[in-house]
């Protein structure tokens, strides 16, 4: 079983926690999150000791499953609004690279023609070197969604290990035919 929902979260001096009926919001200088509580979830908050301890009404099975989940919700908010979350993707291939038009991402990947990616509502892109994307966001999940989209843009090519790919991943590539002849 997993203690995840019992783990406390501390928060900064520069992050800020209301607490409503059904719903919590972290604000912090990066800007504002709101996590929906289900039924039987409550967050309660120490102000003296700036600690959010998350609390559930019942053992069913998937009340349980809930509580850790909300709690790393809200500890995923309360890091992104501090400090942005960030994936790094790479552009690998002759000839391949991406730009930024304004605040559209547009990639050359061997098409016929370039590939525009638009820009999503909370998540800001950066380019480095004509070859690395960063992502950034306050959500986790949106950034990853987001980057995750990018990626599929063009998967890694199982012989040259051309395409996209988050920074740090390996790609196996395959033998060509002269491997398999030799």
């Amino acid at each position: 079983m997993s203690k995840i929902g019992f783990a406390p979260i501390k928060l900064s001096t520069v992050v800020e926690v209301e607490i409503e009926e059904n719903k919590v919001v972290v604000k912090g200088p990066k800007g504002t999150v709101d996590i929906l509580l289900p039924d039987k979830i409550e967050v309660s908050y120490d102000k003296e000791n700036r600690v959010l301890q998350v609390v559930r009404k019942s053992d069913q099975k998937k009340v349980k499953a809930q509580h850790g989940l909300i709690r790393k919700l809200i500890y995923n908010a309360v890091v992104g609004v501090e400090k942005e979350w960030e994936k790094r993707l790479e552009v690998i291939g002759t000839g391949y690279n991406v730009s930024l038009n304004g605040q559209d991402l547009v990639f050359k990947l061997g098409f016929s023609h370039p590939v525009v990616f638009n820009k999503v509502d909370g998540v800001n892109f950066a380019v480095e070197k004509n070859r690395v994307v960063i992502v950034k966001g306050i959500d986790k999940q949106k950034v990853g969604e987001v980057a995750s989209k990018i990626a599929h843009l063009k998967k890694p090519d199982a012989y040259k290990g051309k395409g996209i790919r988050y920074e740090g991943q390996v790609v196996k590539l395959k033998p060509g035919k002269k491997a398999k002849v030799a």
